[in-house]
């Protein structure tokens, strides 16, 4: 079994060691797959745009964002709708991710290079509450599909509903059958997020119960896809301090080692995600150590080159860096690059950031930080630097009667020279405690008063720049120069 370096008598090269969580920010219901020698992760985006994201890996430690599967969303903001816990696969020369909308359906998108282009979403079962999809094709050539149900819109939970499905994954066959009744064993609730595999004879179905940040994770097993399925907890808190520990997805590495990659719910830094060793005893997988999680341990392939998703940003074009995304679909006047700057045009919208469309995020890093930039106000309208989730708070430059002025909560505002850059900032601490920051002529200092950073629905807080106007018309723009995020370790 692999195991945690502080378990270990081995001494290992700190190189070739990681600490969890590998991916220490919002990457919600991680699955992960192999191709080769490369590993593909993506995770749920709700209504961000984009969404999908794909990160990609060598050692299954140091990832980097490499494209979106989906382009567009809702027009506006709707919280925790949209683009919920997806499944990722490789099958017949395509990489295919499917996800539910509890809205509308379980929706499929496919690629020939993970970076893309993906096609178009294609629903293959229309419905209510449907979530949580996972494929599998079989040696036969037969294909499936397994989800759960979201209680909000079906009314239903804590059961699992396999579905043959046509092979090109276009419709499903059959009104489905549930092959996991959750109610019927003890002590469950909420079964969701199915993964659904083939291994040493048997399908599995790996799968959180007990709630996000409360439950455990479970594999089930059985000689017939539709069962009838045995069940163990595979992965649970124990003496941790790793609430949940929840859905995720198993993996290999080329030299046959078997991992397990899954989140826990941090409230205001999101669903950070862990990896897991794993092993095969008995016909059962046993996850970290001896089914409690690990701090950390050696990498799975060492010798990978450090990296991590990015989150600073020069602006320097073409576009914008894949780790930005709107609340809402963006109108293309929004925003513009230009001469190394983001230009933002000052817009109507809803006061409240957590409602606002036209707000440019990206994810609150889960340890502690400070963010850096500068803006320019031109013309009438508000801009600058914000923390965005249920509760929002930010540091802008604004137009008032009086002339340009920065404008913090539990400040009064403090005149600017017309026309001038103003670095504005913010130092996240622990607890996601939030210090704002502004240089208003005698450099960067605290401003306003400190704000608990606030968890979305199902998301954690998000760092955001905004330009908003004054009335029901654009009246002016900002100009962005460089986004800093330093991280305090």
């Amino acid at each position: 079994m692999l195991i945690d370096q502080e378990r270990s008598t081995v001494p290992l090269d700190p190189a070739d060691t990681y600490r969890n969580p590998v991916l220490n920010a919002d990457w919600s219901d991680p699955d992960v797959i192999r191709v080769g020698d490369d590993f593909y992760l993506t995770a749920s985006t709700f209504t961000k745009v984009p969404g999908l994201p794909i990160l990609h890996s060598r050692d299954l430690v140091n990832w980097k964002i490499i494209g979106h599967a989906v382009t567009a969303g809702h027009d506006e903001v709707r919280p925790g709708c949209g683009v919920w816990a997806p499944s990722l696969r490789h099958h017949d020369g395509r990489f295919w991710i499917f996800y539910g909308d509890p809205d509308v359906g379980i929706h499929q998108v496919n690629a020939e290079d993970p970076r893309g282009p993906w096609s178009e979403p294609h629903l293959v079962k229309p419905g209510l509450g449907l979530i949580d999809p996972c494929p599998l094709w079989d040696e036969d050539g037969q294909a499936y599909l397994v989800h759960a149900w979201a209680k909000s819109r079906a009314g239903i939970s804590n059961r699992l509903t396999l579905h043959r499905m046509a092979p090109d994954a276009s419709r499903v066959l059959d009104e489905g059958t549930i092959v996991i009744d959750a109610d019927l064993l003890p002590g469950y609730r909420t079964l969701e997020g199915p993964k659904l595999y083939r291994h040493d004879g048997h399908y599995w179905i790996f799968a959180p119960a007990g709630g996000v940040a409360t439950g455990w994770q479970s594999v089930f097993r059985s000689r017939s896809i539709f069962g009838p399925y045995e069940d163990r907890i595979v992965l649970e808190q124990g003496g941790t301090d790793v609430n949940g520990p929840h859905q995720g997805g198993w993996v290999d590495t080329p030299s046959g080692e078997h991992w397990f990659m899954h989140f826990q719910d941090r409230g205001p830094y999101g669903r950070v995600v862990h990896l897991q060793p794993m092993e095969w005893r008995g016909g059962w997988p046993v996850m970290g150590a001896d089914g409690v999680p690990v701090p950390g341990g050696p990498v799975p392939v060492p010798g990978g080159e450090p990296a991590a998703p990015a989150t600073s940003d020069d602006f320097a074009g073409p576009g914008l860096g894949p780790q930005w995304s709107w609340q809402a679909n963006p109108d293309p006047s929004w925003w513009e690059l230009r001469d190394g700057t983001l230009r933002l045009t000052c817009v109507p919208g809803p006061a409240d950031l957590w409602e606002r469309p036209a707000v440019l995020t990206q994810r609150l890093p889960g340890e502690p930080c400070t963010v850096v930039t500068q803006v320019t106000l031109h013309g009438e309208g508000r801009a600058g630097l914000a923390v965005v989730g249920r509760t929002s708070a930010y540091v802008a430059v604004e137009s008032t009667q009086d002339g340009p002025a920065v404008v913090c909560a539990g400040s009064a505002p403090v005149p600017v020279p017309e026309g001038a850059a103003v670095t504005l900032g913010a130092r996240v601490g622990q607890g996601a405690v939030v210090t704002f920051l502004a240089d208003t002529g005698d450099g960067l200092r605290e401003i306003g008063e400190p704000f608990h950073a606030t968890q979305g629905r199902w998301v954690g807080a998000v760092l955001g720049l905004f330009a908003a106007s004054h009335g029901d018309a654009p009246a002016g723009h900002a100009a962005f120069d460089a986004f800093t995020v330093d991280l305090e370790r």
